[in-house]
């Protein structure tokens, strides 16, 4: 069973509950594989996290009957541009459209939370060419469902991840899934009064399949949308980008990302510190929710203010600590870090408005960036860029980090 409750936890308890406790009618024994089963779609726009002004003028389009053929949703990686292609393909079809939103009850639209609907066609980035005969795509499709499931607001990398990619396969949209564009969309529409066809990072098209894409753009069928969702559109070929209508989504705003991590039970302070880290990328704000709470500003500040004070025997400590963590977490200090001295360069600069901290963390900032001179800052940021860039080839971290702090303990302080 599917349940469209994104943001809404108190349904998906009250299902759980009803379920386990067999109110539903159904026999069944309720395990945690069944738990885990529970796909969650975000398919109207009601679920998407705000983007108000580009709801309506899509809706509008609808209402108005001037939706264009081909629409680009140009927007950051881990933004809302897949969400709001989903939710106005699902409008599009309804059979019960309402003001606001699909209606979420007729046939379309719960073929749409299943993402199964027979005039949605689905083109997605593959980890490498098929080979002859094979159907690659049609394979991973039910991988591309419960992808999608976990969450509308997704990245290339995780879906690489998703799907086992080796390090080398970097994604590609190959010339036969172009072809089936066109095969697929010679078809009258089953059901629904337009075909749609969803296709998830063009830019990862190869020449052959741009230029077989171009020519269906440039003489699409009848009652045919091609609703392209790219956070690369400057790889697109130009002739692409003309033929189309660009939507431009915007990133999330601290706000919205700390109010939809609270919405999931994070701690208010917690979420307000991953929204300043994940830059509007909703992608990375789920990262860093499911990673173990960890609270990088204190082990930041305490970094710095044992270099300011040249405690030596500490800073090898906090080396042996640092070469214990996972890379991921290791390399997560490092981007917070260069974030905080981001801060503290607006404020040394009379820009405080710019800042985007709170509480502590702006103390900090302030305190520290009063006391630090600039040409400090500057090259600490040249130097953990530089560990970042050989920490990512497997250097050594303990090395890395300690070689970082004696030179922040010679510079902080002069």
């Amino acid at each position: 069973m599917l349940i469209n409750a994104v943001g809404n936890e108190t349904v998906i308890s009250n299902f759980i509950n009803r379920y386990k406790s067999n109110q539903l009618g159904v026999k069944v024994r309720f395990t945690t594989f069944a738990l885990r089963h529970i796909y969650i779609f975000a398919l109207l726009f009601q679920d998407i996290i705000g983007h108000e002004d580009t709801k309506r003028a899509l809706i509008r389009s609808v209402q108005n009957n001037h939706v264009a053929h081909a629409q680009l949703f140009d927007g950051p990686a881990g933004g809302a541009g897949l969400a709001l292609a989903l939710a106005f393909a699902t409008f599009v079809n309804c059979e019960d459209p309402q003001p606001h939103d699909a209606c979420g009850r007729c046939a379309s639209c719960i073929k749409m939370k299943k993402l199964a609907h027979p005039d949605i066609h689905h083109i997605f980035p593959l980890p490498r060419a098929p080979k002859d005969g094979e159907e690659l795509l049609a394979e991973l499709t039910p991988q591309w469902r419960t992808f999608i499931a976990e969450s509308p607001y997704q990245t290339l990398p995780n879906w690489l991840a998703h799907i086992n990619a080796t390090n080398n396969q970097q994604g590609i949209i190959p010339i036969k899934e172009s072809r089936n564009i066109i095969k697929k969309l010679s078809l009258k529409a089953y059901e629904g009064e337009y075909k749609i066809m969803l296709l998830w990072q063009p830019e990862l098209l190869n020449g052959q399949s741009a230029n077989a894409l171009l020519k269906i753009l440039e003489e699409p069928p009848a009652k045919t949308l091609f609703l392209l969702i790219t956070s690369q559109s400057d790889k697109l070929l130009t002739t692409i980008i003309s033929r189309a209508q660009r939507v431009a989504v915007r990133g999330f705003s601290d706000a919205e990302v700390a109010d939809y991590l609270q919405q999931k039970g994070i701690d208010p302070k917690r979420a307000q510190q991953i929204a300043y880290l994940s830059e509007g990328n909703m992608a990375t704000a789920r990262h860093l929710a499911s990673e173990a709470d960890d609270n990088r500003f204190e082990w930041f500040a305490n970094w710095m203010r044992t270099a300011y004070r040249r405690d030596y025997v500490q800073l090898v400590k906090l080396a042996d600590d640092f070469d214990a963590f996972t890379k991921e977490k290791q390399k997560g200090l490092f981007d917070y870090g260069l974030n905080l001295f981001r801060d503290m360069f607006l404020w040394q600069n009379g820009a405080a408005a710019l800042l985007r901290i709170q509480n502590e963390e702006l103390t900090f900032v302030q305190r520290f960036g009063d006391t630090v001179a600039p040409a400090a800052i500057a090259l600490l940021v040249e130097e953990i860029t530089q560990a970042y860039y050989h920490l990512e080839r497997n250097a050594r971290a303990k090395i890395l980090f300690l070689d970082l702090s004696l030179t922040a303990a010679l510079h902080l302080k002069q």
